[in-house]
Order: C-alpha cells, then sequence, then structure tokens
C-alpha cells in the first residue's frame, strides 16, 4: 500500500515509518520542512518525502487537497489539532483512499471516574487539547460510520515516551531534576499521598498500534483505541520504581498540592495539574481485542530508556544506571 504520514519525523514517525517501510509499505512522509527523524534508520532511505506547511495551507486552503493529490491508499495524521482542519482533510480525502488514521490522545477523557477507563466510558474532556480532539474523534468516527463516508480510526496515546525528549516524571511535569534527585537518593516531593496516576506509553508501541491499523482494517475501522502500557503507574509509584533502577531508596515527602505547587515554577505547576487532575488508568482491552495489540514496553522500562537516552545526550546530570 501507498501510505503517506503527516507529521512523519516526530517522536512516534521515527518508529512508525521504518516498520510500514520494512512491512513492505511505499511511505510518503508530509513534513513542514527538511526535518530529520529522531531516530536515524536506514529505511529512511527509501521513503519520499514531501513538504507541506500545514498552518499556511489549512489557513489557504490548499493543505488538504494537496495530501489528496499523493494518491495514497491510506493517510496517516500524526499532527491534527483542530476540528476545522480536521474536515478539509475528510472532504478531500473523501472517495479518494482506503483509511484515514488518526493520532488522538487519552485527553478526550476528563477526570477518571472508575477505572481502567474504557473508551465507551462517559467523556468529560476539559482544556483545549482534550476537547478539541474529541471534537475531531466525533467527526471522524460519524463520517466513518456514514454510507459513502471516509473510513477513519482514531487512537488515542497516553505520555508518549522513549529516547529522544523529555517524559512525564512523578510529579506530572517535564523537569528533568526530579529525575537527577531521585538518582542521586535526594527527597522528591510529591502531593497527596502519591496516589495520582499516569499512564505512559513508549513511541514504538504507539507506532505499532498505527501499523496494525491499517492492516487490521475490517477490525479497526470506525472504532478508536486507547494504546498505552499495560498498566498506569501511581506517581509514588514511578518514583520508587525509578530510584529502585538507579539503586537507591526513594525519599519522598508528601503534602498537600498548594504546598507542592508553590516549590515548582508557574509552569511547571500548570503542568503537573494538567496531568495530576485527570489521573488517568487506561484499558487497552478492545485494542488488545480487535487489533493484536500488545505493548512491548512496560511505563518503567519506557522511562527507562527514555533516561539512559537524556543521560547519554548529556541532558541529564547524576549517575547513570
Amino acid at each position: 500500500m501507498k501510505v503517506v504520514v503527516i507529521g512523519a519525523t516526530g517522536h512516534v514517525g521515527g518508529y512508525l515509518v521504518p516498520r510500514l517501510v520494512r512491512a513492505g509499505h511505499h511511505v510518503v512522509a508530509v513534513t513542514r520542512g527538511p526535518s530529520e527523524p529522531y531516530r536515524s534508520d536506514a529505511a529512511w532511505g527509501v521513503v519520499e518525502r514531501v513538504f507541506l506547511d500545514r498552518e499556511a495551507g489549512d489557513a489557504a486552503g490548499t493543505f488538504a487537497g494537496a495530501v489528496a493529490a499523493l494518491d495514497a491508499d491510506v493517510v496517516i495524521d500524526m499532527v491534527c489539532f483542530t476540528r476545522s482542519s480536521a474536515e478539509q482533510l475528510v472532504d478531500a480525502l473523501r472517495g479518494r483512499v482506503s483509511l484515514l488514521v488518526h493520532c488522538g490522545t487519552v485527553w478526550v477523557h476528563g477526570p477518571a471516574t472508575e477505572v481502567p477507563i474504557t473508551e465507551e466510558a462517559i467523556r468529560t474532556p476539559f482544556g483545549e487539547y482534550g476537547t478539541g480532539k474529541a471534537e475531531i474523534e466525533e467527526l471522524l468516527l460519524r463520517e466513518s460510520r456514514s454510507t459513502g463516508g471516509l473510513r477513519s480510526v482514531v487512537l488515542h496515546p497516553g505520555h508518549i515516551t522513549g529516547p529522544g525528549w523529555p517524559m512525564i516524571n512523578p510529579q506530572g511535569n517535564l523537569d528533568l531534576e526530579v529525575w537527577r534527585r531521585l538518582a542521586s537518593g535526594e527527597e522528591v516531593i510529591l502531593p497527596g499521598f502519591g496516589l495520582e496516576t499516569f499512564h505512559h506509553v513508549h513511541a514504538d508501541d504507539v507506532a505499532q498500534a498505527f501499523q496494525l491499523a491499517i492492516e487490521r482494517q475490517s477490525e479497526a475501522v470506525g472504532n478508536s483505541f486507547h494504546v498505552v502500557s499495560e498498566r498506569a503507574v501511581t506517581s509514588r509509584g514511578l518514583a520508587e520504581g525509578i530510584a529502585r533502577w538507579y539503586g537507591q531508596e526513594a525519599r519522598l515527602r508528601f503534602v498537600p498540592f498548594d504546598e507542592f505547587a508553590a516549590t515548582l515554577s508557574e509552569d511547571d505547576a500548570e503542568v503537573s495539574l494538567a496531568h495530576l487532575s485527570r489521573s488517568h488508568s487506561m484499558s487497552i482491552e478492545k485494542a488488545r481485542r480487535l487489533l493484536g495489540y500488545a505493548p512491548r514496553f512496560s511505563t518503567l522500562e519506557a522511562v527507562q530508556e527514555g533516561l539512559a537516552w537524556l543521560a547519554a545526550d548529556g541532558r541529564l546530570a547524576g549517575p547513570v544506571a
């Protein structure tokens, strides 16, 4: 199949594009400019590269048509964030491609009430990102289920993790100092009792799910799927697990959220609140049953690989496991 990947050189694309090439697909990588993928791989040598500025193209009404003109069998959209952008793409691709696979987010769910959260759970998204992705999902699945509509699948990753960038830490933000303190056996402050949950996923497991969605279209079309690790972790569980990996015993101090937030920068406090207030713990039963999705990495394994990369890249001071 000819597969167009929009946003191909991002975190997931660095794993997804080589997977698709090795599976025998002709891959067209659409990016805003000649950016290099996060991961080098010989497979990129046979990938067709196309440069399109989505923001400018959406504003001019030309981006979706340019993608449609690539005459793909499947389009994978990693970087759509607004309903209007999705509507333009759907209108251009309807009747021209066999499948559109959209990258959503577990943030289409608001705060957890029953866990694990299933795809069919009552949705209470909040914030621009979560509500925007929920609107796109509603559009695509309704379109997919309508007569003559564009066949679509929506995949909802959790906190994408692995080599190449910082990942969500036990405080719910991206501050690398938290990892260094755990590695050094220094005290780390967590809010409440440390029982809020995070659900990470390795970027290659996200890539696995996208590959499965195009290979098992009869089961996938018209559905959304959670794409996360086998199990979520609590904030204290993440801290303790990583401390042990570094050969340390976690020194954790638990305080009320307001006291905790006062120890952070304004930006970090905002990011922490966004993650802790959702406290997601997702079910992957539907993806396992219909797609055969089987994550290779646990949350701790995915984070450990990311930390090893950060240390080797000189971005994380302190001990290296």
